[in-house]
């Protein structure tokens, strides 16, 4: 692991990391805020992933966590959202696709295939390279995100229960497999038989029987993307005659943007810091 950059912040550290990752076959860049705390004793863990064309540096630099992370002893982890590289597949003119755009799925497809493992990534090979290099309780994990991020929330979520304690989602994508800006990446990721799909989609999860106690979603409703990409309603349905709880939380006047994150962040991590504790 190569350091990039390290900051004192609220008595913490946040640094800036890379590696080389086997699951992407290329650097592969992340972000750790460690609190105070994690100087004597591990701390549990919390991952936000990140939204389409962004990367670790979005909530790293706008998503305001650090004070409450160093108040309630959390390591926050911020992932990139794809692989990057000169020799990685990209789409140039397409910003739902390839680099920045990597929906925290496992490509079966090519030119696909090799690198976009960013399921992998995220819940085998990066937990591993932080439980060695980190001071982390990885019995206490949880995981949030925004927009692409959210739907790799909810989905890591409901397909590792026994992972992580809790989840939470700002303007999630929650059933991507048939929403106008993911439908069309899935297909040139997974290929054309959607039944690959469902594993990647949280309306498709519950509906196939995945399980997770509850959630917290937080959706502005002047966000543009809430009609044809977003649409919550989906699974709050979807949940319906099961045992997931859900706090679906509708804000008047908010957009998709980090001044919408930033506002809400300390309820996220109140909400994530009562499960971890």
């Amino acid at each position: 692991m190569n350091i990039i950059s390290q900051a004192t912040a609220f008595g913490g550290m946040q640094g800036v990391y890379s590696h080389e990752s086997e699951s992407c076959k290329c650097e592969m860049t992340f972000a750790v805020f460690a609190p105070p705390k994690a100087i004597k004793e591990p701390c549990p863990v919390l991952w936000y992933l990140s939204g389409l064309t962004c990367t670790h540096a979005n909530v790293m630099e706008k998503g305001e966590y650090r004070r409450m992370a160093a108040e309630f002893g959390l390591i926050i982890v911020c992932p990139d959202t794809s692989p990057r590289g000169n020799d990685i597949p990209d789409e140039l003119t397409n910003w739902q696709m390839g680099k920045g755009a990597g929906f925290y799925l496992d490509a079966t497809e090519e030119p696909w295939a090799e690198n976009y493992r960013m399921y992998t990534y995220i819940t085998e090979e990066l937990p591993t390279l932080l439980a060695k290099q980190f001071r982390v309780d990885m019995s206490r994990q949880g995981i949030f995100g925004h927009s692409m991020g959210g739907h790799g929330a909810l989905t890591m979520a409901l397909r590792n229960p026994d992972r992580f304690r809790s989840c939470s989602a700002f303007a999630p994508i929650v059933e991507p497999s048939t929403a106008d800006w993911s439908a069309p990446a899935f297909e040139k990721y997974l290929g054309s038989d959607r039944a690959a799909w469902r594993n990647y989609d949280a309306c498709a999860l519950v509906s196939d029987g995945a399980r997770f106690p509850e959630f917290l979603i937080d959706q502005g409703k002047a966000d543009g993307f809430l009609e044809n990409g977003l649409r919550p309603w989906l699974f709050e349905e979807s949940i319906k005659g099961t045992d997931i709880k859900l706090t679906l939380r509708m804000h008047e006047r908010y957009d998709h943007s980090y001044y919408f994150i930033s506002t809400f962040m300390d309820d996220h991590l109140t909400w994530h810091a009562e499960r971890l504790a």
